[in-house]
């Protein structure tokens, strides 16, 4: 069976500075990755170019074993579920929530783009209701919470049954009651062993939820460590990850926190 996903030694380089050097990444079908690292340590790059928004100076990315440059980048598109802030704004805000699922079937941003049948909305609405939004539907999209739009961002991931989920700062915007029911959501589908695989970003320990099963820790557009969750994430590499000395805990409920030693 081939990978999930597969980045393999990326470089990328913009205006003569090398934002990622060298970095690699193998998901497997029944892993959920989480990416930590500082502001400015490549993680938002890394994750566009494993979701085709961009292409790596050097290396090769492949997706359930289609490798970028030799498919059509659109249809492989369609393999990957993608959540980030940027993409959110991107959404005319006057869609209902079933229309902003129900498009990604197609990797399109408007419903009148293509045509869609009784069998895709029942399939659109059943991913709202899997991430507790079904009941938005018929509202806006722009009049909802952060919170609520972020889980009808998730459920439009899961509309394609995807190879791979990449979420990108999925709770950047939220408070914390935002954050916490996002959490949730993302719990249930980390938790689900017939879930796809799943690559989280992040910089906040305490916004990665039960279920993770690897971290890739950047720093400075490099691999610090690589690995199992229980065994790589550690207070000493979390410290060398944000240059500060961190003292590191792991819940009962499977959740981390992290604080300032001393």
């Amino acid at each position: 069976m081939s990978d999930a996903l597969n980045l393999d030694a990326i470089t990328f380089v913009r205006d003569g500075r090398t934002i990622l050097d060298r970095v690699s990444l193998r998901v497997r079908a029944d892993e959920r990755w989480l990416i930590l690292g500082a502001n400015g340590s490549g993680k938002t790059t890394f994750v566009r170019i494993a979701a085709m928004y961009e292409h790596p100076t050097r290396g090769s990315v492949s997706v359930a074993g289609e490798t970028l440059g030799s498919t059509d980048v659109r249809e492989l598109r369609r393999r990957i579920g993608y959540v980030s802030t940027s993409f959110a704004m991107e959404l005319r805000g006057a869609l209902d929530p079933l229309d902003v699922v129900m498009t990604a079937k197609n990797a399109a941003l408007e419903p009148w783009w293509h045509r869609y049948d009784e069998a895709d909305r029942s399939r659109a609405q059943g991913c709202l209701d899997r991430m507790g939004v079904g009941q938005l539907t018929g509202r806006s999209f722009a009049t909802l919470s952060s919170g609520e739009q972020q889980r009808v961002l998730l459920a439009r991931s899961l509309m394609n049954d995807p190879a791979v989920l990449l979420l990108d700062e999925p709770s950047a915007r939220l408070d914390l009651g935002g954050r916490e029911q996002l959490l949730r959501a993302l719990g249930d589908i980390t938790g689900d062993p017939a879930a796809p695989p799943l690559v989280l970003v992040t910089h906040h320990v305490d916004e990665v939820p039960p279920g993770m099963t690897h971290v890739l820790m950047l720093r400075q557009g490099a691999v610090l460590a690589s690995g199992p969750i229980k065994s790589t994430l550690t207070a000493e590499r979390l410290s060398e990850c944000f240059d500060l000395p961190l003292r590191l805990e792991r819940r009962a409920d499977g959740r981390w926190t992290a604080f300032a030693a001393g």
